[in-house]
C-alpha cells in the first residue's frame, strides 16, 4: 500500500527517478530553464529547492552534499559561483513553473521550469526595484522635504488673509 507516500514515481524505478531528477537539476543549473512535462517539473522543484538553499552558504559540507545529490562537478561549481549569489536575497521560491499546453505526440501537459531570479522578461527592472525599496525612505523624505519647502509659502498667504480680514473689521 502507498499510504502516505504522495511524492509522483513518475512511472520509474526509484534508481532511474533518481536519476532523471540528477540529471533534470543539472540541467536547470546550466541553462537557468528547461522544457519537460508538468509532473517532471513539479517533481523537480521539491528536489532541486533544498540544494538552491544549501548553495547560499558556501560551505565544504554544503558543496559534498550538493554533489551526492547532482554527481556533476561543474553544476555544482555554476551553483555555487553564479546562481547562489543572486538567491541569496530570496528566502525561497526559487523556481518558477509556466505551462505551455500540450505536446503533439502524445498530449502530455507540458511547462517550462526557470530559475525566477534568471528571467529578464518578467523581472525587466530587479535591479531598479531593489535599489527603490532600499532607497524608498529616502524618497519619502525628499517628498517631505518639498512638502516642508513649499509650507512657509501657504502659511503667509494665510497671514496675509488673516491681516486684510482684521484690517476690515478695524474700519467698521
Amino acid at each position: 500500500m502507498r499510504h502516505g507516500k504522495k511524492f509522483n514515481h513518475l512511472g520509474r524505478t526509484a534508481s532511474h527517478r533518481s536519476a532523471l531528477l540528477s540529471n533534470m537539476a543539472c540541467s536547470l543549473i546550466e541553462h537557468k530553464r528547461i522544457n519537460t512535462t508538468v509532473a517532471k517539473a513539479k517533481a523537480l522543484r521539491v528536489y532541486v529547492e533544498p540544494l538552491l538553499t544549501k548553495a547560499k552558504e558556501d560551505t565544504t559540507h554544503n558543496r559534498r552534499v550538493v554533489f551526492s545529490y547532482l554527481q556533476n562537478k561543474f553544476a555544482v561549481a555554476e551553483l555555487f559561483r553564479t546562481v547562489a549569489p543572486k538567491i541569496a536575497e530570496r528566502n525561497g521560491g526559487y523556481t518558477r513553473i509556466i505551462k505551455t499546453g500540450f505536446r503533439p505526440g502524445d498530449a502530455a501537459d507540458m511547462a517550462l521550469i526557470e530559475l525566477v531570479d534568471f528571467n529578464e522578461l518578467y523581472n525587466p527592472n530587479a535591479e531598479e526595484k531593489k535599489a527603490t525599496r532600499r532607497s524608498r525612505r529616502a524618497t519619502t523624505s525628499k517628498k517631505v522635504e518639498a512638502v516642508v519647502a513649499d509650507a512657509p509659502v501657504v502659511e503667509e498667504k494665510v497671514e496675509e488673509a488673516k491681516a486684510d480680514t482684521t484690517e476690515e473689521k478695524t474700519e467698521e
